[in-house]
């Protein structure tokens, strides 16, 4: 069976999780880090496998980036509308899991809301190395965080979220062992917040979400505990480089 969870990442319901102040601050911690990644990789083409959310492809490709989106099923595209129909962003419907692109076709490929929706992940992730010549950055929640009491708050996030779905958390070991499988090491590790997303969510309020998470940084808690965690694959090896400091200001 295909993988067809982005379908539900590429809906204006999964955007609204994002809408306002508050989930405009979490984008932009998420891109300011995927940027400062890309700073030191090739400038050549992006794929974007799940990425009909727009979260990233259209920023990318609002400022001067060759990107393609690859969804699993035509709706995907629908809010990338913008950039398609400016000619920015190119939207390729195909299975996640058997991507229909040679080897090594894009210089990077970004992963970002799959991993932990997806059964067959490790597939996902052999796919994306695959297609890969300079680096994968993916992004994925971790137990090794407060997230590890997130089963015991999915009632109240799903009464504020409304549309959240359970997923898949992971340890660290796990996902390097899955790139290394592929014969690719995890170079970097980011973690992006501290406290629970949701958290933030609750409490409407850029400056007090930002302040918080300033001071977890400030005192070290986001760097070993912090949730989701954008890691930066490259070829050859197997060790995982420690996580490095995001800035979430």
């Amino acid at each position: 069976m295909r993988e067809t969870a982005d379908i539900e990442t590429s809906s204006d319901g999964y955007a609204a999780r994002f809408a306002g102040p508050v989930g405009g601050w979490m984008l932009g911690v998420q891109e300011r880090i995927v940027r400062r990644l890309l700073e030191r990789l090739p400038a050549g083409p992006i794929l974007d496998v799940g990425g009909g959310h727009g979260q990233l492809a259209l920023p990318l490709a609002a400022g001067g980036r060759e990107v393609t989106v690859l969804g699993s099923d035509a709706s995907c595209a629908r809010r990338l509308a913008p950039g398609i129909a400016a000619g920015t962003v190119r939207f390729v419907a195909g299975d996640v899991l058997a991507l229909p692109f040679p080897d090594r076709s894009f210089d990077v490929v970004l992963c970002f809301r799959l991993l932990p929706h997806c059964d067959g992940w490790e597939r996902l992730v052999a796919e994306l190395c695959r297609v890969a010549r300079a680096a994968v950055i993916v992004d994925y929640p971790t137990d090794e965080s407060l997230n590890r009491v997130a089963p015991a708050l999915f009632g109240a996030k799903k009464r504020l979220e409304g549309n959240t779905r359970t997923f898949t958390l992971f340890r660290h070991r796990e996902v390097a062992r899955a790139f290394a499988t592929a014969g690719w090491r995890v170079a970097e590790r980011a973690p992006q917040f501290f406290l629970p997303m949701v958290l933030h969510r609750a409490l409407r309020c850029r400056p007090c979400s930002a302040a918080l998470e300033a001071a977890c940084g400030a005192f070290g808690l986001t760097r070993r505990w912090g949730s989701p965690v954008i890691a930066l694959a490259t070829p050859g090896g197997v060790d995982a480089a420690p996580p490095s400091a995001p800035g979430v200001a």
